[in-house]
């Protein structure tokens, strides 16, 4: 979904800023844009960011085949 309308910012593109190094509004303003327009997507974007930090997406478990 569209976080911030001015510079064309997802949800999606957040979370792979935060999964990037993003760790604050501001590291996603420097990578994205985002909140840099009218700034009302800030609280969203904030949000957003944080609810990623507490509950990162699982990382895939990689296939390791058994010793014979």
């Amino acid at each position: 979904m569209y976080v911030c309308i001015c510079n064309s910012i997802t949800d999606k593109q957040i979370r792979a800023a935060a999964e990037d190094g993003a760790t604050d509004l501001r590291g996603l303003q420097a990578k994205l844009g985002v909140a840099t327009g009218c700034g009302s997507c800030s609280d969203a974007a904030s949000a957003i960011l944080a609810e990623h930090q507490n509950h990162p997406a699982p990382q895939p478990l990689l296939y390791q085949p058994a010793l014979a």
